[in-house]
């Protein structure tokens, strides 16, 4: 499908900045589509390569298009800005984690089968989540700390890890 351009208002649900897709506009990209759609997405024409992520349906044919922080700091925009989006299918996406393991985390995991269990419930895109965190973290130390949160989570502990409540290892 055509790449679609338009201009939206970047608004907010709980924490979580983002652009309302409308169905037309969704139907426009992928008819039928009902589950996370791989898109590849320029806010105010930034930047230059398109940033791959997912559109997130809204149970009414929409999608909401979640703007994570580098994107806004990138595009110099936040909540209540009106903005120029260029969004289309992203052909190439092939599921699965983008993100290595951190050998670390891998080790911990394969040495507690509650933790290794946990981990395979999560569903794919929050094992990617959390891997592509790790990956972002500028130090040793930083990870070590996030890799014990995460252990600690998927041991069934009930923590905020990544601006989320975790309980039961979910």
């Amino acid at each position: 499908m055509a790449e679609q351009q338009f201009a939206a208002a970047i608004r907010i649900r709980g924490v979580n900045p983002y652009i309302a897709i409308s169905a037309s506009r969704a139907k426009a990209l992928k008819p039928g589509w009902r589950r996370p759609l791989p898109v590849l997405v320029r806010i105010g024409g930034i930047p230059r390569d398109p940033w791959r992520t997912n559109l997130m349906p809204a149970g009414n044919g929409g999608f909401y298009l979640y703007l994570h922080e580098r994107m806004r700091r990138a595009s110099n925009c936040g909540v209540g800005n009106r903005v120029e989006v260029q969004l289309r299918v992203d052909h190439h996406y092939t599921g699965g984690p983008i993100n290595s393991m951190p050998a670390g985390f891998s080790d911990r995991l394969n040495a507690s089968a509650t933790a290794l269990r946990n981990w395979k419930k999560l569903v794919p895109s929050r094992q990617k989540e959390i891997l592509r965190y790790f990956a972002s973290l500028k130090s040793d130390a930083a990870r070590a700390r996030n890799v014990d949160r995460a252990m600690r989570v998927l041991l069934g502990r009930r923590e905020r890890f990544m601006a989320r409540s975790w309980k039961d290892g979910r």
